[in-house]
């Protein structure tokens, strides 16, 4: 008799799952499975793959499709130490922009970026990277674990000066040059911006997600502290932030038209819920207010307590990543489910110290987008 699979995400299916073709939004989905190697794939509504490319170098989070068709591919720097022991799960290093058959048209190197990296039309690319604080500085961001801080020296904990990663930004220009920086030990007030007591101290305030806004200003994320903020691209400050309680460990904030934003809520340590559970929500800045939301009608059937994406797509359907589980789905407006697809792609993390935490071979993705057709011009002529 076969043994029973002991991954319980695999044993339930994947693939394409549930599919109305009148109320889902017609085109391709992209994603890039965490543990895939370096693929990346284009399926279409009925998960059938359209499109795969392949780049030596496993996904430093995620792929985007940029206007004209070319693919924007963040992917992880081979050989790099840890600085902390997650720092393997979520760092990249490789920003790059390939053609459809793979061919590298343009790349950015830099060891200390993670999460996002957001690249421009005119070739530039806005990312997120770190900087060490130690001594005085370290101390005096507040909240996290008491003692959790990473060590100075990158890959050995046990000595060392004591040390928080604080976040930068950073925007360079197509010829690789610094056009804007900003940093989170500069800007942000250590009193409005703790830590959440149960997190590691290790990395502070986490912006796992930066996009330009329309204006001009910065949009970030701030997973560790519980905020989405606009930081003003003049100054520098903090122009806007969510009021807290409003979004617990969040992901991948998105400007919709006039003032409002898009955001993958995770929920973990939502305050006031005794059952943890993911959501998105759009939120007007005007006054802060959640003025749509969706969650799963079991609440705590949909949960991810990392990662995750949302895409309003047009029409008015939202594309949402429940990235932890490899599951892609689009909901309507009034919170109809009208497609789900579960990554197929299953495999290990390299990094020993990532397979240590999470030992599973998981189907993971950070993000996924849906594209219309003529979005992908060169599509239709592929041989």
């Amino acid at each position: 008799m076969p043994r029973v699979d002991q991954n319980q995400r695999r044993r339930r299916g994947s693939g394409l799952i549930a599919l109305d073709p009148d109320a889902a939004f017609p085109g391709f989905t992209l994603f890039a499975p965490l543990t895939g190697g370096g693929e990346v794939q284009l399926v279409d509504l009925q998960g059938r793959t359209a499109h795969r490319w392949r780049f030596p170098y496993r996904p430093g989070r995620h792929a985007r499709i940029l206007r004209g068709g070319e693919l924007a591919y963040n992917g992880v720097l081979p050989g790099e130490d840890a600085l902390f022991p997650m720092w393997h799960k979520y760092r990249g290093g490789v920003m790059l922009r390939a053609a459809a058959d793979g061919t590298v048209l343009w790349e950015h190197r830099d060891p200390y970026q993670h999460h996002d990296a957001h690249h421009l039309d005119d070739g530039g690319v806005l990312y997120t990277g770190l900087e060490p604080l130690r001594g005085p500085e370290a101390a005096s961001v507040l909240g996290g674990v008491p003692g959790s801080e990473a060590c100075g020296s990158p890959g050995a904990r046990t000595q060392g000066e004591a040390t928080v990663w604080a976040d930068t930004i950073t925007e360079v220009a197509p010829d690789g040059s610094t056009r804007w920086t900003w940093r989170a030990a500069e800007h942000l007030d250590r009193d409005a911006y703790p830590l959440h007591p149960d997190y590691s101290r290790e990395h502070w305030p986490l912006v796992n997600s930066v996009t330009p806004l329309s204006d001009g200003n910065v949009l970030a994320s701030l997973r560790s502290v519980s905020a989405v903020v606009v930081i003003s691209r003049a100054t520098g400050e903090i122009l806007w932030r969510t009021e807290p309680g409003t979004v617990s460990q969040q992901h991948h904030p998105t400007e919709l038209d006039g003032r409002r934003v898009l955001v993958f809520d995770n929920g973990v340590f939502r305050p006031g819920h005794d059952v943890p559970y993911s959501r998105v929500i759009e939120i007007d800045r005007t006054d802060g207010t959640v003025v749509w939301e969706y969650h799963d009608p079991a609440r705590e059937s949909f949960f991810a307590p990392f990662m995750g994406s949302a895409q309003r797509l047009p029409g008015g359907n939202t594309l949402v990543t429940d990235s932890p589980a490899g599951r892609i789905f689009e909901v309507t407006a009034d919170g109809y489910l009208c497609w789900e697809y579960v990554v197929p792609q299953f495999g290990a993390y390299t990094e020993s110290e990532i397979r240590s935490l999470f030992p599973a071979e998981p189907n993971a993705v950070f993000r996924a987008y849906r594209y219309a057709p003529e979005e992908i011009p060169w599509l239709d002529a592929r041989p």
